[in-house]
């Protein structure tokens, strides 16, 4: 089968598209024939050896996947040979077939196609999980998204408008920003601009500023804590800047505002049926018309270490999705 392949720890440029051979599943596990995959911040930096679990090499990259069952292991009664799945793997998703553990995948919606499933659990996951479980969000209030314009951008605003929230999208470009509007912010604010806190000061005069929604980091962090109402929350989900802020603790004091983590990675490994069950949630809402997944971007799999590189470099406008077979349309 065809897959990509990363042979050491390296920049993407080094990794190559390769012939190897197909895995198969053991006891409890299912085979998948992957059609999509979705390229993540963390894929980019598996790859280079600098996420904090190390695959052993040679490894395929990718933990975002959608396709069909294609075999089944000992022990599996849940699934059937050609139903569509998708889920979230260790390694794999870059390449044609792939293992999977029967219980962690997730059942397909019949109206989401296959390049839009690789690009959606993840990221919808985390922000149900993030904005509702975690911060709390309600409907009425305000939030700013930080970093509005990439994956984990999109996915929060598409969530927070399912929750009824009011959304200011923050992002570093003219073309982002359009396309956090087009994607549900009610505005828009350049937060690489010297006067954007006035801006969103503005804008929320009335409403109050509620949440911050913020997978950024660097410089912009502490400005948008700074923009919190009272008793609002701020919550952490990356660092794609590169920069990890060190904010001073008295703007939670003064403002008896929370910090609030989200890392749906370390939540999936310590809470195992919790997890399962937020993406099954972020399924059904899709299959109910209830949530609307945010836009992606297709590439073919030959393009992956482009697509990483752009990733990386916070070039990618929307979620990043390799093209591997056949979609359903």
């Amino acid at each position: 089968m065809k897959a990509i392949l990363c042979r050491r720890f390296g920049p993407p440029e080094d990794l190559v598209l390769a012939d190897i051979d197909e895995p198969q599943p053991g006891p409890g596990e299912v085979q998948v024939a992957v059609r999509a995959a979705g390229v993540g911040y963390v894929d980019g930096l598996m790859v280079q050896g600098l996420y904090q679990e190390k695959p052993p090499l040679p490894h395929v990259p990718g933990s975002e996947f959608a396709g069909a069952v294609t075999a089944l292991g000992s022990g599996v009664e849940e699934w059937t040979v050609g139903a569509r799945v998708m889920g979230m793997a260790s390694t794999g998703a870059f390449g044609e077939k792939l293992i999977q553990p029967a219980a962690l995948c997730v059942a397909t919606p019949d109206n989401l196609d296959d390049t839009e499933a690789a690009g959606f659990l993840l990221n919808h996951a985390t922000a149900l999980h993030g904005l509702r479980d975690r911060g709390g969000l309600e409907a009425g209030e305000t939030l700013l998204v930080l970093g509005a314009a990439g994956g984990v951008g999109l996915a929060a605003m598409a969530v927070a408008k399912a929750l009824g929230a009011r959304i200011i999208a923050a992002a570093s470009s003219a073309e982002k920003r359009e396309l956090a509007l087009a994607s549900g912010a009610e505005a828009a604010v350049d937060y690489g601009g010297e006067d954007w806190r006035q801006e969103l000061r503005e804008l929320t005069a009335e409403s109050g500023l509620q949440m911050v929604w913020d997978p950024v980091g660097g410089s912009a962090a502490e400005a948008a804590m700074r923009s919190l109402s009272w008793g609002g929350r701020h919550l952490v989900v990356g660092f794609a800047s590169g920069t990890i802020p060190k904010v001073g603790l008295n703007i939670p004091l003064l403002k008896q505002c929370q910090i609030v983590g989200v890392d749906w990675g370390a939540n999936r490994r310590q809470n195992h049926d919790y997890a399962m069950a937020i993406e099954r949630e972020a399924a059904a809402w899709i299959a109910q018309g209830r949530l609307s997944p945010a836009p992606v971007s297709i590439r073919p799999l030959a393009e992956a270490a482009t697509v990483l590189r752009q990733q990386l470099d916070r070039r990618a406008l929307g979620k990043l999705v390799l093209k591997i077979s056949d979609t359903k349309n």
